[in-house]
Formats: structure tokens, C-alpha cells, sequence
């Protein structure tokens, strides 16, 4: 009995490290999010070849994806600080996988038409499916970090999409080359559904987790974290209080969240053509097949990676030196997209190596420069983390929307990646200029209740 009380004690006087191992679970969870976006296109070429599609087609169903995750951002926000993380994001994590899986089955439709129809439709539903993944993440890590680690922890999780380049984009195209495409499908649908009972088991509220002490508890209160989430009962006084589309209106009236905003679509520009055409430029524009392509491909993801990882570092750095959260957060983003600018050079250089160093270097900035998610732990309201990390992403992923087809139709009517490449470049600068001309102070938005 008297072992017991002592090991209780120690327990609680012992910071434990559970929040890491949740941000582990987040940024696996994540990495499969992205994987799965990205299916599309390491498959493209070989169902392009199968269906008969041409760019422009492609153009448009890569967009499918991203038109429901806008459209559904919002609801999901709401589902969210209405019913939690939780059961919002098990929900989420099963149906995209769902969906995932369906994909491996339109060649049995018969038609071309059908299949391309019924390709739409599925990346569509799997948009939906996936739009509370990101303002769930952003949730959880207010709720699990405090402000000095925020920025750490946000860029660890967002960094996952790089990851998901360096590890699924080459078994992709090994899959596809070795197995043909329903294979890609196959494992990445079969994995998610594992994936969400395992969300399901481990993940709870800080301060009901069994295993966090009471001194990492107090750490993470201490430091801004929200370690108690919301009671349903709370969350729904919340939501009455402040009133649904008057938050809206309060938060799209705030221009350091417009500025935040703006930036936020900007950098996903790059995101998405990263996501969409790179593969295809690199197997059309520079000759390599799809399995070089998924090979090469993984280099700048892991250039993304690092800078990601890096960038986090850096802010949360400048943070504990001192300096204010405006400095902190600012300095790496600007610094990273001014980097990113490079990927135009791409235009003017024969040499494959070149190409693929020029492309690592604008992602590598691109990591760095990839903090919106810590500066929306760090500015949204307690009250609406949910809402205002939907909105974020609302704006964010209309770049999934236009990238692929501009890109699309600049390929169609130029034959040439080159205006595809400007294109991304300048929406590297106009974020730039968003965050240095827009965004003044970074700070936390006090509602107003109606």
C-alpha cells in the first residue's frame, strides 16, 4: 500500500512526455492524410493512359478533392467545437479511407466515362471526409502544448505532407509499377480504417489522459495549453454565446487573420502543385518514368521535411530568447518563402540534378516558412479553435481548387510546365507580402459576445 501511494506520488510529481507521443499519433495520422491526397498523382499517368483523360480533364478531378474540403470546412469547424476532437476526427479518418479504398474499383464501371464520373465523385466525398483533419490537429496541440512549444509541435504535424512524399510516394509508384494502380488504393484505404480505431483508443483531453502527471499538467496550463478541452454541455454554451455566423463575421472582419489567411492560401499553391503536377512534370516535362518520378519526387519532400521540422525550432528558439511572438513567428516564414522563389529557376536549366536541387531548395523554404498552423494555435479564440482553424484551412486549400487547374490549363494551352512555375513562384512573394504589409501584431482574437 505503501509502494503504491509513493509510485502515485512520483507520478505526479515527474513531468511526463504524453504530449509527444500524441503529436506522434497526429503526424502519423496526418502522413496517411496526405498520402492519400496524393494518390492521384502517382497514378494519374498510368489511369490517364487507361481512361483516355487529357490535362485539362485531369486538371479538374485533381480539383475535385479540394472543392468539398472548402465547402465543408466551416461544418466541420462547428463539428467540432460542438462534439470534440475525438469523435469528429475517428469519424473523419474512416470515411476518407473509406472513400480511398472505393477509388480502387472504378475501372469496373466499364466506360471511360463512368470511371472518370465516378473518380470525381469519390476524391469529392473523400474531400468532405478529410476536412476536419487540420483544424483537429490545431486543436489538439493548443490543447496538448504550451505557446513555447506550439510552434514546434504545429510545424512537426504540418511537416507530415513532406514526410508522406518520402515514404509513400516512392511505395506508391512501386505499387503502381509492380501491382498496376487499384493497388495504391488497396493499402492506403485498408490502413486508414486501422488507423481511425487506433485514434479512438489513444487519444483523450489532457487533463482526463491517465497517464499525464500533474506537473506536465500544470506545465501545459501554465504555458497557455487548453488542457481541459470543453464538457459537451460547455461547448455547445460556447457556440450559443458567441453566436454562429456573428464568430464568422468577427473572425473574416480581423485583418491579422485576413493577412494570415491570405498567406495561408498562398503557401498551399506550392503544396498543391507539389501534391498534383509535380510528379506528372517530372515524367512529362523531364522525361523521367514513374517510377524515377516517384523516386526523385521523395528528395524535396524530405528537403520539405527538414525545413518544416527546422522552422518550428527556429520560432519556438526565438521565443525563449526573448523575443516577441510577432518576431518569432515572422522571421522563418518570410525568410522561408523569399527561399521558395528559387523554383523559377527551374525554367531556365536543362540539367536534371539541377531541377531536382533547385525544387528541394524552394521546399526546403517552403518548410520553414510553413508555420500558419502554430499562428493559428496562437490567435484563435478558446472559445472557437475549431471555427477558426476551418476558416484558416477554408482559405488555405482554395489553392487545391485553382493550382491544379491553372496549372492544368497552362500546360494545355502552352505545352509547358514554365507559366506553372511563375505562377507558383509569385504566390511564394504575395505571402511575403501578406505577412509584412497585412499582418501587423500576432496575437490571441478576444470575441466579442453578442
Amino acid at each position: 500500500m505503501e509502494m503504491s501511494r509513493t509510485a502515485s506520488t512520483a507520478h505526479v510529481a515527474k513531468r511526463t512526455k504524453v504530449r509527444y507521443a500524441i503529436l506522434l499519433l497526429i503526424f502519423v495520422i496526418t502522413t496517411f492524410n496526405y498520402a492519400d491526397r496524393a494518390t492521384l498523382s502517382v497514378t494519374g499517368s498510368a489511369m490517364r493512359a487507361e481512361f483516355g483523360f487529357d490535362a485539362i480533364r485531369m486538371g479538374y478531378i485533381f480539383s475535385a478533392f479540394s472543392w468539398a474540403y472548402v465547402l465543408s470546412q466551416l461544418p466541420a469547424g462547428w463539428l467540432l467545437d460542438r462534439f470534440g476532437a475525438r469523435r469528429v476526427y475517428a469519424a473523419s479518418i474512416f470515411l476518407w479511407s473509406l472513400f480511398t479504398l472505393l477509388q480502387s474499383s472504378i475501372g469496373l464501371l466499364g466506360s471511360a466515362a463512368a470511371a472518370v464520373t465516378a473518380l470525381f465523385v469519390l476524391r469529392f466525398a473523400m474531400g468532405a471526409a478529410e476536412s476536419p483533419a487540420f483544424p483537429a490537429n490545431a486543436k489538439v496541440v493548443a490543447s496538448w502544448f504550451p505557446t513555447n512549444e506550439r510552434g514546434t509541435a504545429s510545424a512537426i504535424f504540418n511537416s507530415a505532407q513532406y514526410f508522406a512524399a518520402v515514404i509513400f510516394t516512392p511505395l506508391m509508384a512501386w505499387l503502381t509499377h509492380a501491382f498496376g494502380w487499384h493497388a495504391v488504393y488497396l493499402v492506403m484505404g485498408m490502413a486508414g480504417l486501422l488507423l481511425a480505431l487506433t485514434w479512438l483508443k489513444v487519444m483523450k483531453n489532457p487533463a482526463d489522459h491517465p497517464r499525464v502527471s500533474r506537473a506536465e499538467l500544470d506545465y501545459i496550463e501554465q504555458g497557455g495549453g487548453v488542457v481541459n478541452g470543453h464538457t459537451k454541455a460547455a461547448r455547445a454554451a460556447d457556440v450559443a454565446s458567441t453566436g454562429g455566423w456573428s464568430l464568422v463575421r468577427q473572425l473574416l472582419t480581423n485583418r491579422m487573420l485576413l493577412g494570415v489567411y491570405l498567406a495561408q492560401y498562398c503557401i498551399n499553391v506550392l503544396t498543391y502543385f507539389f501534391l498534383t503536377w509535380f510528379p506528372i512534370y517530372l515524367v512529362q516535362a523531364r522525361g523521367m518514368t514513374i517510377l524515377q518520378a516517384g523516386l526523385v519526387a521523395s528528395l524535396p519532400a524530405i528537403c520539405g521535411f527538414s525545413g518544416g521540422v527546422l522552422g518550428g525550432i527556429l520560432s519556438d528558439g526565438l521565443i525563449r530568447r526573448g523575443h516577441s511572438l510577432t518576431i518569432a513567428r515572422k522571421v522563418p516564414i518570410v525568410c522561408g518563402m523569399l527561399l521558395s522563389v528559387c523554383i523559377i529557376g527551374c525554367n531556365y536549366v536543362s540539367t536534371d540534378w539541377i531541377v531536382v536541387a533547385l525544387m528541394s531548395l524552394a521546399f526546403f523554404g517552403k518548410g520553414i516558412g510553413a508555420l500558419g498552423w502554430a499562428v493559428v494555435a496562437d490567435t484563435s479564440p478558446k472559445e472557437a479553435l475549431g471555427l477558426s482553424g476551418a476558416i484558416f484551412n477554408m482559405f488555405g486549400n482554395v489553392a487545391g481548387i485553382v493550382t491544379p487547374i491553372v496549372i492544368g490549363y497552362l500546360v494545355a494551352k502552352t505545352g509547358s510546365f514554365n507559366g506553372a512555375l511563375v505562377f507558383v513562384g509569385l504566390n511564394a512573394l504575395l505571402t511575403v507580402f501578406s505577412y509584412l504589409v497585412i499582418v501587423k501584431d500576432i496575437k490571441r482574437v478576444e470575441l466579442r459576445r453578442g
